[in-house]
């Protein structure tokens, strides 16, 4: 039932379209990519913060607060334009284990990063970096890290 759906939908007119335009895919492609970077530095900071490896006169909480807008707007920017790019390949995407593995990274990675990231950042106080926050971003490190690493498989296949 499902890939009937995908089909139908990688087939429809406007996805058809827009795999034969020579600008629209690759356009879409660059703003999910420059999305990726600006979640990709967001993430980076806060995370070698926690690690005591950067910015270590800014307050953690600070920084993530700073960093978390950059989060949003990337979101808002790689969460269409991903959707589209998978609805074009989508019969592609249904037979991919690094398709699977990267939206069940992404959805961890989420819950995470809103949760227990969150949580750590809270209740880290400025001082010598604490062990759960170092745990904490070498996770969070780890999950982004298998999103961007499938996304760039499934362009191999």
């Amino acid at each position: 039932m499902l890939l009937e759906t995908l089909q139908s939908i990688e087939y429809s007119h406007a996805f058809v379209m827009m795999r034969a335009s020579s600008w629209f895919f690759p356009v879409i492609a660059g703003c999910h990519l420059l999305g990726l970077a600006l979640i990709g530095g967001a993430v980076l900071v806060v995370d070698l913060r926690l690690l005591g490896l950067g910015l270590s006169p800014q307050p953690v909480a600070r920084l993530a607060r700073d960093a978390q807008r950059w989060m949003l707007i990337s979101l808002a920017v790689m969460v269409p334009t991903g959707l589209l790019m998978f609805l074009s390949t989508a019969t592609k995407c249904y037979f991919l284990t690094a398709f699977w593995i990267k939206v069940t990274s992404l959805l961890v990675a989420l819950t995470f990063t809103f949760t227990l990231r969150r949580r750590a950042i809270a209740e880290d106080k400025n001082g010598p970096p604490r062990a759960q926050g170092r745990a904490v971003a070498l996770i969070s490190l780890a999950l982004w890290s298998s999103v961007a690493i499938c996304g760039r498989l499934i362009g191999f296949y």
